[in-house]
């Protein structure tokens, strides 16, 4: 199997100003329309030349494969689609266009490898902004062996990549079941003025920090990193693993009923909690992420809770509040504390829960086996980049 730079498997790509024809229409991919969990332009704009961002510059074609360069760890990748052929990319990409050297399916799969993501994050500069550019792209090298063998792995890959994506359509959909009976539990109250704010009925810490000075003996214990903890669920496999002196054991463990959530992502699902049910005897959470710990003379259920993040005053107030750049936003600890909540009685909590319990058991089990599924994604990719698929 050759070893070649990115740069030399594929081609240039044309570009526009867009300003100079300022009553044209046309189709801009912009770094806020890649789903970095689907992998997929999900939202691409319609504008006119008058209104096109400066970074409005790049034509892709079907099969380019567009790689964000801002923010390299959360891997926002994605394939050209038939129908955004001619559409115009940000400079924010880099935009692979594949020669007859490499199959652009194989190219694909292969930068949203861990070996890829790792080398672009050791690559990236600025602690803020982290960002490679397009010659460090370029630079890094891709596994080629022969192009049936790269077809071949591709649809392996493909297939497998098929069945994650249809598992996480029966995640979305039992979610959305779990807001309509939410909606229809407590939809008159939403509208009304709040209970409480999160601040009086929880305790909302921050994590272990990687990186810091400890002094003492510590003991390596696994750890919530942000890859994690997705919108309403948990991948735990792989779970890496901190040395943590005792007291920080007992500061950063989690606790069943605990929930846990991002500071930043998709702004669409920032916020979403997921409730921790001990799924690890013994773990810790990354200082990205807020562990929100209900008070016991609260009343409030945590999964009544879980389910109140993703309502529809909470997603308002996340919005509203949050910090977005480039497609993510992001919420400090002072805003998560005075997030608005209402808390009806517990006796109206049980009975929602009891009306979710079946669809939530669902839920955990396709979560479940998504997690299998990703374990056995990840076996595939090392495999099949390592020449032994």
């Amino acid at each position: 199997m050759k070893i070649l730079r990115l740069g030399d498997v594929v081609e240039g790509v044309n570009t526009w100003n867009p300003n100079r024809d300022p009553d044209a229409e046309f189709t801009y991919v912009d770094l806020s329309a890649i789903d970095n969990v689907k992998k997929a332009i999900t939202s691409p704009a319609v504008v006119t030349g008058r209104e096109a961002p400066s970074r409005a510059r790049q034509l892709i074609k079907t099969h380019d494969v567009l790689v964000s360069t801002v923010r390299p760890n959360l891997n926002a990748v994605a394939l050209v689609a038939p129908e955004l052929d001619g559409a115009t990319a940000s400079t924010g990409f880099t935009v692979l266009r594949p020669t007859d050297r490499v199959e652009f399916n194989y190219l694909f799969h292969w930068v949203r490898t861990p070996r890829f993501v790792s080398d672009m994050v050791r690559k990236a500069t600025g602690a803020s902004y982290p960002a490679v550019s397009d010659r460090i792209v370029k630079d890094s090298l891709i596994p080629l062996p022969p192009l049936d063998e790269q077809r071949r792995i591709a649809a392996i890959l493909d297939q497998v990549d098929r069945l994650r994506a249809q598992r996480a359509q029966v995640v979305d959909r039992l979610r959305v079941l779990i807001s309509g009976l939410f909606i229809e539990a407590f939809g008159e109250q939403l509208d009304g003025p709040a209970s409480s704010r999160l601040d009086e009925i929880a305790e909302i810490s921050s994590g272990i920090t990687k990186g810091r000075k400890t002094t003492g003996p510590t003991s390596l214990i696994p750890y919530l990193a942000v890859v994690n903890v997705q919108a309403g669920h948990l991948v735990l496999d792989p779970l890496k693993e901190i040395g943590a002196t005792e007291a920080e054991i007992e500061r950063y463990s989690l606790k069943d009923g605990d929930l846990v959530l991002t500071e930043g992502g998709d702004p669409d699902k920032l916020g979403r909690g997921t409730v921790w049910r001990c799924e690890v005897p013994l773990c810790l959470h990354q200082n990205h992420i807020f562990r929100v710990r209900i008070r016991p003379e609260s009343k409030v259920k945590p999964d009544y809770l879980s389910a109140y993040l993703a309502s529809r005053p909470a997603r308002s107030y996340f919005l509203r509040a949050a910090k977005q750049t480039t497609g993510i936003a992001s919420i400090n600890m002072t805003q998560l504390r005075g997030l608005p909540v209402l808390v009806p009685p517990l006796p109206d909590q049980r009975q929602f829960l009891e009306q979710v319990g079946a669809v939530t058991r669902q839920l955990e089990s396709c979560a479940r086996q998504s997690a299998e599924i990703d374990q056995l994604w990840r076996s595939l990719q090392s495999c099949a980049f390592s020449g032994k698929l």
